[in-house]
């Protein structure tokens, strides 16, 4: 769509939210949520089609320096949960009637075939990124590639992203601070619940995993030395979304470091993204500053898995039907105001 279509869809759209039965501007965010998915759609009639919820998970190799809380048998033990339906997630999204789907994009497991688990392992888990690079070249590809493949399988036009991985708060961190050009210190937060002797160990890992690779400043070098691999399937999800012109709710850091290097490749993307909530983790404030961002709630979350974009979820829906079912004040016969 060229700048004067777009235009003329914005002015259509407004008209719209300024002549239905209420004053201008009342419902806030909401009226800027539907004007939003109005362009991503491109109609001055949009509607939201069997939402998606896709949790994409995988293991980090950097999790051998000590990074996290929890060991990383956790990522495999969680997706069981996922799968099983007793995590967070998998409630919130009953309550919502969001469809689930969880990836494994590279967990150190093998799961048994079963109904909402698709099978996309690049490789068990990413390799140690103070080592060497997290994964090659070609394993960044393929991650990206199978993030798209999944997406073009999905019915409806509203993907909601979410992960589980342990160490990949080190891995968003690491991210922002290279691809935002941050210090690393700005970036890092307690994860899964360190100590302050865990965090300052963390941020001594992650200052070494950051000179060892001084050359990752683009964005998919970045993601290449950085990791991991849910990051770059979200990321590959992210662009197929946008191409298909879906809605994107964006959950918390990690999901939003991989629309970083996503939006690095496509700034356009971001207009297809609605960010879900501004979470507890350090770097998720200073992420939404450099994208120039707003969330919708900020409750302190630090869970992922989805959670935040499925708690934004009725916020999305409403403002939709808002804009569709209430009456204009020429149908219901009320009187418009009379002073500017």
């Amino acid at each position: 769509m060229n700048t004067s279509s777009t235009l003329a869809l914005t002015q259509r759209l407004q008209r719209r939210l300024d002549q239905l039965t209420k004053p201008r501007g009342s419902l806030g965010r909401l009226e800027a949520l539907a004007l939003q998915v109005g362009l991503i759609q491109q109609t001055d009639v949009p509607q939201l089609r069997a939402p998606q919820l896709v949790v994409f998970a995988a293991d980090h190799g950097l999790t051998a320096q000590g990074v996290s809380a929890y060991p990383s048998e956790v990522t495999a033990q969680m997706v069981e949960n996922f799968l099983a339906g007793g995590a967070a997630v998998n409630v919130l999204a009953r309550q919502h009637g969001l469809a689930l789907t969880v990836v494994d994009a590279g967990v150190r497991h093998h799961f048994a075939p079963r109904d909402g688990l698709l099978v996309r392992k690049v490789a068990a888990g990413t390799a140690d990124a103070s080592l060497g690079p997290a994964m090659s070249a070609a394993q960044c590809a393929q991650a990206i590639e199978h993030g798209r493949n999944v997406v073009r399988g999905l019915p409806g036009n509203v993907l909601m992203l979410g992960e589980m991985g342990i160490g990949n708060t080190s891995s968003a961190a690491l991210l922002l601070a290279r691809l935002g050009g941050f210090e690393i210190d700005a970036c890092v937060g307690r994860g899964t619940g360190l100590n302050d002797a865990g965090l300052a160990h963390k941020l001594a890992v992650l200052r070494g995993v950051l000179a060892l690779h001084p050359a990752s400043r683009e964005p998919l070098q970045a993601l290449m030395a950085l990791g991991g691999f849910e990051i770059a399937m979200m990321a590959g999800a992210a662009q197929q979304a946008a191409q298909e012109r879906r809605v994107i709710v964006v959950d918390g850091f990690i999901v939003g470091a991989a629309i970083l290097v996503a939006a690095r490749l496509d700034p356009a993307l971001l207009g297809c993204c609605v960010f879900s909530h501004c979470g507890d983790e350090t770097g998720h404030a200073l992420l939404f500053r450099h994208l120039g961002a707003q969330p919708l709630l900020q409750l302190g979350l630090r869970l992922g898995e989805g959670s935040g974009a499925a708690l934004a979820w009725p916020l999305l829906d409403s403002a939709v039907r808002l804009l569709n079912q209430m009456a204009s004040f020429e149908a219901a016969g009320v009187s418009t105001r009379t002073s500017t």
